[in-house]
């Protein structure tokens, strides 16, 4: 309760302070935003969410309710976007905002108008402007916070910046160049390692710069009557304080003749330039999904808004817009014939649930903690001594400063190191203690988040884990799941393989797992109609061979594993706009090793770059890319002045088609499956969706049937160019399956 109770106080505190006539508080949402998808690692090496965090969430928000204080929260966008966002709409209706936040991103908001409102070390606050902002950083201009971060990187959120230049080097080039563009422009005057740093992460700081921008145009009304700040609804606010023993906070309540059932409304009549608009930042949001099926009101809303606009958040107060959907003869035959059917075997699979083998996962806990342990003496023993492995700070200490292996790395403000999995891996040639360091941060992650944790999911009453599917969150058309969020699941790694065995069917049943092979590689073959490669799948080719066979100019027997493995990573890259930098990496070549790949596989299938360049010119010209079965993703930013912004754009105008057209599909063949299943009158169940892949809990006497029926409908669901291949497997439990 002490973080609950932490910010509760601060809340008060902030209100006592600024008086605001009107206030939000806005939180993450749950599930990705899109600067995930733009970059899987973002934010990748903060520390799993504490448990008591995630308990406080939900708590919060009840609390706020109570306080009648309205909760922002909008999919696909983190709360500095949604902030950024209100903030700048309250601002040209005349208030003067103000950010209760103490993150270094939100000076780039800041206006005559809009402050940040930062907690000091020695506790209080500091207001800052435009004047305190660039004072405080050595910039001349707000906006320059950008192309701060974007130079120097945020280690909290994984954005890279440029590696060797830190606060004090990045301040100097904002000095000298004014911004990233003209920086990047101008190299040339640059000397030495400086230059060659610059020059060789290029992606990096552009990147890094599309990441560190706050969004202000978020799909969002401002609605100033619905932000007016309340007195606290004590009936409700009361009874939590009680149950949270925050007595002191209960000294604050009216008497009983006091308490009113309905709120009054502060500051109602406040002259328009004397408004202030409070807005608080919360933390990462983990709450629970409401379990109940929607009303199927609500749910036709939510199905119509979220295929008129993916990324559009769903407002019940607004009428559902039919006609607009109807107008769309593609749309509403998705709604139809997809989303709405799929709503329902979405719910049959909620309920029917997840069956685990808990004595399985314990055992394997057991094991992996013995390992655990075991990695752990040889990390003493290589590195010369004894160190808390689990301290980012510790580490650092021993890396750099005993071992020194890295001369040149530099403390960040908070006095240590950073070593996260970026770091480790440019270090791990140096000493062996490195790649142990990684293996036992791995194992942990794998212990404490899935191994552990799982077991906890399981309703007591049922015996199963039931997952909530969440048909309307993904701006490609794709499911995600929550609690616990299966589409995540470590499965393909040899220790991950330990969750696939202890997934289990129901007694008298077996596990069936069918699943696309290869089915986004399929959809670029079908979509570029480059022949070599739809050749290649239609002969039933190793696809990876015969690509490598292609770009390397060898005879497809000859074709080494290191060529394959080479041309399956160019494969999936491709798909999703990789870079030469990008791919160097994750090949370990040179970059001129990875561009000849690229430069190569361009040769090999002029198809695919001539369908690249066609989708990006087609999303310039109507402002959304749009899936084979007329499923649309808005693409606002296709025609950026900024580089990085409007690169961002284009790759989804490559990949939304394919992520969405295989969305769909996947999502067709589990409305036909079920009906099918339904149909014949077979007992099996349709249980689990991870991705490309579909499993099932089928009882012994209808395995034959079962597999006949899902691997037709999933293989004849949609025809291309191209074969849609299902592999269909059976056993004891997933991995066995799988």
């Amino acid at each position: 309760t002490s973080a609950i109770f932490g910010f509760v106080v601060t809340f008060e505190d902030l209100i006592k302070r600024l008086k605001p006539t009107h206030i939000a508080v806005a939180f993450d949402p749950a599930g990705p935003t899109f600067r995930h998808e733009a970059f899987e690692q973002y934010k990748a090496q903060r520390q799993e969410t504490p448990e008591d965090i995630r308990w406080a969430v939900p708590r919060i928000k009840q609390i706020l309710q109570a306080m009648n204080i309205p909760v922002l929260e909008v999919a696909g966008y983190e709360a500095d976007d949604v902030i950024g966002t209100v903030a700048h709409k309250a601002e040209k209706e005349g208030f003067e905002v103000y950010m209760a936040t103490p993150d270094k991103d939100y000076g780039q908001l800041v206006t005559d108008h809009i402050y940040m409102y930062r907690p000091r070390h020695t506790g209080g606050f500091e207001k800052l402007g435009p004047q305190e902002v660039c004072e405080k950083y050595g910039l001349q201009h707000q906006s320059q916070v950008i192309d701060l971060l974007g130079l120097m990187g945020d280690s909290s959120d994984n954005i890279p910046g440029c590696k060797g230049v830190g606060e004090k080097t990045a301040v100097q080039l904002l000095q000298q160049f004014g911004s990233i563009d003209n920086l990047l422009a101008h190299t040339d005057q640059l000397k030495g390692a400086l230059q060659r740093k610059v020059q060789e992460q290029v992606e990096d700081i552009r990147f890094s710069y599309f990441l560190a921008t706050i969004k202000t145009d978020v799909p969002m009304e401002f609605d100033a009557q619905a932000l007016v700040y309340q007195d606290k609804d004590w009936d409700k606010l009361a009874p939590l304080y009680r149950e949270l023993e925050f007595n002191s906070l209960l000294k604050q309540a009216p008497n009983n003749e006091e308490k009113t059932q309905n709120s009054k409304v502060k500051s109602q009549n406040s002259k328009k330039n004397e408004a202030t608009l409070d807005l608080f930042a919360a933390f990462d949001a983990t709450e629970t999904p409401d379990e109940q099926p929607l009303p199927q009101e609500s749910l036709e809303g939510r199905l119509v808004s979220y295929l008129l606009n993916p990324e559009v958040a769903y407002n019940p107060q607004q009428p559902v817009q039919w006609d607009a959907l109807k107008a769309d003869s593609a749309l509403w035959n998705l709604y139809n014939e997809v989303e709405l059917p799929l709503a329902e075997v979405l719910r049959e699979m909620e309920q029917a649930g997840v069956r685990i083998d808990v004595a399985m996962l314990k055992q394997a806990e057991e094991q992996l903690n013995t390992e655990l342990q075991t990695l752990e003496q040889q990390i003493y023993t290589s590195a010369g001594t004894t160190f808390n492995i689990n301290s980012p700070k510790q580490v650092g200490e021993v890396l750099f400063d005993q071992l020194q292996l890295d001369t040149k790395a530099k403390k960040s403000k908070t006095g240590q190191y950073s070593t996260s999995e970026e770091v480790l891996l440019t270090l791990k040639p140096k000493h062996p203690v490195v790649g142990m360091i990684l293996a036992y941060r791995e194992l942990k992650k794998l212990i404490s988040t899935y191994i552990s944790a799982l077991p906890t999911y399981i309703n007591p009453e049922t015996g199963k884990i039931h997952t909530t599917y969440n048909q309307t969150v993904t701006a490609t058309g794709r499911l995600s799941s929550s609690n616990p969020n299966l589409q995540n699941l470590p499965i393909r790694s040899e220790r991950g393989q330990l969750i696939r065995q202890a997934v289990i069917p129901d007694e008298g049943c077996v596990f069936l797992s069918a699943d696309y092979s290869q089915i986004e590689l399929r959809l670029m073959a079908h979509f570029s109609q480059d022949p070599h490669m739809v050749e290649a799948f239609r002969s039933g080719q190793d696809v990876h061979a015969a690509t490598a066979a292609k770009i390397f100019g060898v005879p497809i027997e000859e074709v080494t594993k290191d060529q394959r493995r080479q041309a399956k990573t160019a494969n999936f890259g491709i798909i999703y706009g990789i870079s030469a930098f990008g791919l160097a990496q994750q090949l370990d070549c040179s970059r001129a090793e990875a561009k000849a790949l690229i430069d190569g596989y361009f040769a090999a299938f002029p198809g695919v770059i001539d369908y690249i360049e066609r989708q990006k010119q087609l999303a310039r010209e109507q402002g959304y890319a749009v899936t084979l079965f007329g499923r649309k993703r808005y693409l606002p930013d296709i025609l950026s002045h900024n580089a990085t912004v409007r690169s961002f754009a284009e790759r989804n105008a490559v990949n939304s088609p394919i992520q969405g057209t295989a969305a769909d599909i996947i999502k067709m063949a589990m409305v036909t499956i079920h009906r099918r299943l339904k149909q014949e009158g077979l007992r099996a169940q349709m249980i689990m969706q991870v991705h490309d892949e579909l499993n099932f809990n089928v009882p012994e006497n209808e395995v034959e049937k079962v597999r006949e029926i899902v691997v037709s409908e999933m293989q004849n669901v949609v025809h291309l160019t191209v074969p849609l291949i299902a592999d269909c497997g059976v056993g004891a439990n997933w991995l066995d399956a799988h």
